[in-house]
Order: C-alpha cells, then sequence, then structure tokens
C-alpha cells in the first residue's frame, strides 16, 4: 500500500491557484459525456492554451509521432506540447477515471476497464495528481512489491497518462523495479532472466525449414519463451501441420518450453478440434471494441478459447508448471490503422490493449513496436520512445511484458536503431525479445532481432535463459564454458533433428 507523511507534499491533489512566473493554469469550460472539467488551459511565455476535452489533452501530451500526426490530433508546436503536459501533470487520478475517453456504453474495452479497476487498490490513488503519482514511482523508496499492489487500481488511462510525463531514461528506470512472473511449461519473468522467442517463419510454411531454423535458435540458447511461428498462410491444414511438428521437436528433444503458430485465434481453436496439441493460444488485441472486431475477435471469443485450451491442458500427458495459457501482440497505430481509435491517441489506445490483454491472465504479451510501419512511428527515436512506453505501461499494469524489437525496410531506422531499442529494454528488465535468423524475417518481411543478439545482450548484462531452460541447456551442453564443448553440443542437436524430420514427413 501507498503510505504517506501527514506533511508529505509528494502526494498532493490538485490545486487551482496560479503557479506564478512564466506558466500558468486556468480553468476551461469543457466536459466530456456531461462531467465538468477544470485546469484544461495553460499560459506559456504570454500564449495561451484552451483544451476543449481530456482526450485532447491526453493526445498533446503526447511524444511526437507520426500516427498522431495522420489522425490530425498532434500537438502543433512543442510549446503546445509542453502546455498539454503541465494540464496533464495537474489532474488527478481520480478525474481520469471519472471522465471515460471513449463512452463505454458503446465499447466493450471500456467496460471491461471500468471493471477490472479494484476499488481498494484505487482508493490511496484518488486524489494523486498525475505529476504526483509519476514521482513516487521513481522514487528510490518505491518497491516493486508496492507498485505491483497497486497495479488493479491503475487503469490503462493513468498508465498512458504518467507514461507521457516520464523521458525515456524515467521509463527504464521505473519498469526496470517492476517484475510479472508466468508459468506455462517453464517459468518466465524472474529477476535476471531474458527470454527469447524463436521465431522461425518459413515463406512457404515449409516444415522442415522450420525445425532446422528452430533448432538453430535452440543451439544459441533461445526459445525459452515461445518457438512461435507466424504461418505464410491462414489455412487450418498448415497451421495444424506445424503446431504437430513444433511438438515433436520439443517432444524429441524434451525441451522445457512451449510451442505457437501464431494464426488466427479461430484457427487454432479448429486445430484444437482436430486434436492438435495448443500450448499457448495466440491473438493480436487493440484497444478498442471496433479495432478488435476488425481483428475478427472480441472478448467473449477470448474468453470461450482460452477455457478450451486450459481444458486441452489437463487431458494431455504434459508436466505444466502454471495454467497460463494465452500469448497476444499489440501495437501502437492498430486502431488507427484500422479506423477505429476514436479520435484517441495512439499511446493510450496501446494501453487499453494491455487492458484487454490482462483480462485473460497471459504468459506472454509483446508489443511489435516498429511493424506497423512509419505511417504511425516514422523514425528510429519514435520507435524508441514507443518501444520503451509500451514496456512501462505492460509491466505497470501486470503484464508479462516483451517487445518485438523491429522496423520495416521503409522506416527510417537501421539495424543500430534496434541495437539501441534492445539494450535500453533489457537494462528495463524487458521479459523477453524475438529470436530472427539473422535478424531478417524472410516471411514477414521485416528487421528483428537475431538469435546471436540474444546471447550478447544475455552475455553483456548477466541474465539467463528460463530457469527450467538453463538447465535443459546445461545438460545438453550448450551452456559449456569452453567454445568447442558448445560447437559439439550443437552439432548433435541438427544431427539428431533428422530424426524429427523425417517424422514430419509422414
Amino acid at each position: 500500500m501507498i503510505e504517506v507523511a501527514p506533511n508529505s507534499t509528494m502526494f498532493r491533489k490538485r490545486s487551482p491557484r496560479s503557479r506564478g512566473g512564466l506558466v500558468s493554469n486556468s480553468a476551461a469550460d469543457s466536459s466530456i459525456f456531461g462531467v465538468p472539467r477544470v485546469n484544461l488551459a495553460a499560459t506559456i511565455r504570454g500564449e495561451r492554451f484552451a483544451f476543449t476535452s481530456l482526450a485532447e489533452v491526453f493526445a498533446k501530451a503526447n511524444e511526437e509521432k507520426s500516427g498522431d500526426q495522420l489522425a490530425g490530433i498532434a500537438a502543433r508546436t512543442e510549446r503546445e506540447r509542453v502546455a498539454a503536459k503541465l494540464v496533464l501533470a495537474e489532474l488527478t487520478l481520480a478525474e481520469i477515471v471519472d471522465d471515460p475517453l471513449i463512452d463505454p456504453d458503446s465499447d466493450e474495452v471500456g467496460r471491461l476497464i471500468l471493471d477490472q479497476l479494484d476499488d481498494a487498490a484505487f482508493g490511496p490513488l484518488r486524489g494523486l495528481t498525475v505529476g504526483a503519482f509519476r514521482e513516487w514511482i521513481l522514487d528510490d523508496a518505491t518497491t516493486g512489491a508496492q507498485l505491483a499492489a497497486i497495479r488493479r487500481g491503475v487503469t490503462p488511462e493513468i498508465a498512458s497518462a504518467v507514461a507521457k510525463l516520464m523521458s525515456n531514461k524515467d521509463l527504464v528506470v521505473a519498469a526496470s523495479k517492476i517484475r510479472v512472473v508466468t508459468r506455462c511449461r517453464n517459468t518466465m519473468g524472474e529477476r535476471g532472466v531474458l527470454g527469447i522467442r524463436v521465431q522461425p517463419n518459413h515463406p512457404s510454411d515449409d516444415l522442415g525449414g522450420i525445425l532446422l531454423s528452430a533448432a538453430d535458435g535452440l543451439t544459441y540458447g533461445c526459445g525459452d519463451a515461445v518457438i512461435g511461428v507466424n504461418p505464410a498462410t491462414e489455412s487450418v491444414d498448415v497451421v495444424e501441420h506445424v503446431l504437430r511438428g513444433l511438438d515433436r521437436l520439443i517432444d524429441a528433444f524434451e525441451i522445457p518450453t512451449q510451442a505457437c503458430c501464431l494464426a488466427h485465434v479461430t484457427t487454432q481453436l479448429a486445430c484444437l478440434d482436430r486434436g492438435a496439441p495448443v500450448d499457448l493460444l495466440f491473438q493480436s488485441v487493440a484497444g478498442t471494441e471496433a479495432a478488435n472486431r476488425s481483428f475478427g475477435v472480441d472478448l467473449g471469443l477470448l474468453r470461450e478459447g482460452r477455457e478450451r485450451v486450459l481444458e486441452s491442458h489437463d487431458a494431455r500427458d504434459v508436466a505444466w508448471v502454471g495454467r497460463q495459457v494465452m500469448y497476444f501482440e499489440t501495437g501502437q497505430g492498430s486502431a488507427l490503422s484500422a479506423g477505429a481509435h476514436h479520435g484517441i491517441d495512439q499511446l493510450t489506445l496501446e494501453a487499453r490493449a494491455h487492458a484487454v490483454a490482462r483480462a485473460f491472465d497471459p504468459f506472454l504479451v509483446n508489443s511489435v513496436v516498429g511493424f506497423i510501419g512509419p505511417e504511425y512511428l516514422f523514425d528510429e527515436r519514435q520507435i524508441i520512445r514507443a518501444g520503451l512506453e509500451d514496456h512501462f505501461m505492460g509491466k505497470l499494469l501486470g503484464l508479462p511484458m516483451g517487445v518485438d524489437v523491429c522496423y520495416t525496410n521503409h522506416a527510417e531506422a537501421d539495424q543500430n536503431s534496434a541495437d539501441n531499442l534492445q539494450l535500453l529494454l533489457a537494462t528495463a528488465g524487458c521479459n523477453f525479445f524475438m529470436g530472427v535468423p539473422c535478424s531478417d524475417d524472410v516471411m514477414l518481411n521485416y528487421q528483428s532481432t537475431s538469435y546471436h543478439d540474444a546471447a550478447a545482450v544475455r552475455s553483456l548484462l548477466s541474465l539467463r535463459p528460463a530457469p527450467e531452460f538453463e538447465a535443459w541447456l546445461a545438460a545438453r551442453g550448450i551452456g559449456a564454458a569452453r567454445a568447442v564443448e558448445r560447437d559439439q553440443a550443437r552439432g548433435r542437436i541438427l544431427h539428431e533433428l533428422e530424426t524429427v524430420l523425417r517424422g514430419s514427413e509422414t
């Protein structure tokens, strides 16, 4: 719980008084859904900025994003951005919760957010300003346990608001305090652990190519988060073939990890109906009902899918170490790209997507931060900023947050950009990254992080794989100290792969 000394000024309610000096705040006559609003105006060096709604304050307080500019809601000048940040910093968390940015009566994600809010956890936070909440999060005395205790009292809009007031360094420092541990076939998220998803995509879904690429990743110590394949073809036959092949690989090598084929949730459930093994049920999600509808999903379908996979796990002869079975991907700009953003900035909508994921107790969540393209995150600076924001907000909301550190070939970014963001996120305690052969996904045609990137980051920052996976690597000799022994172990795995490949042909 949050404890405040009687004379503390850190947790103050918003004051209507003038701030004095070069900046002053004043009341603005505005309301959303009939809720009166104050302090939606600020004056900086004689220039007055009056915002008409909380949504406008949120949008214009956001750091520069090409997506917000495309939507026509971004700050027009840096001075206007600063004015919006000043107004946002003085709002109380209760004012944000009491004034929904999207009418919950017309949006099931909005209703979910209100249903998720724990009154007991939110109680101590109600009167805090966003600025004061930021100060408490960053205070050296505030621990990860304290942040975990209030996570159910934090709405996505609150997480977005406080992120807008943080520098990149602040986002790293704050996120580094928070660990979110999850369990399926192994344990992810413990402090000092960096997981890697092996992403062995193939442009024609050739199972031999997929398994060879996956085995290559295993020899680099990758694959503890998941061996996850994006199918090139949305076909029940193809996805079932991939799921059964990955399951044979895991069984043959007795690997303590989970497999996933990242098709649409309905395709995966159709495979489940055929008896195919589904370790993790995947789906991309967004922050509005309309955006999720454009993905072909709603909350009811996700709820049904989770229940069905849990039932299937009970019937399988697998040494599960936990019951978290969902895997979600999110990304800034997804709602705007679907024409379903309701005039809300993309950072806030990303936080709302996190609320959707949180409702299903996921094993893995990751933002595909640069994948949607430069229309939404134009260059390296915007991609890095968004990656740090997404990771922090997810952790604050209680998600086991990973990041696909990536960019498309027409973005103003390169592999040095990816290196920079990966190192920042690893320092921030990111749960997992992607492992793509040579960083180049030949099926999805974008750039991510590689198997050898993962090995380098783990070595540089003294991070380890998931504990069960680390023990498996040691038993296989892949974690051996001497390079010659590691090379021999890799050779044995690739040789033994022939058995699995022969089985995939039957």
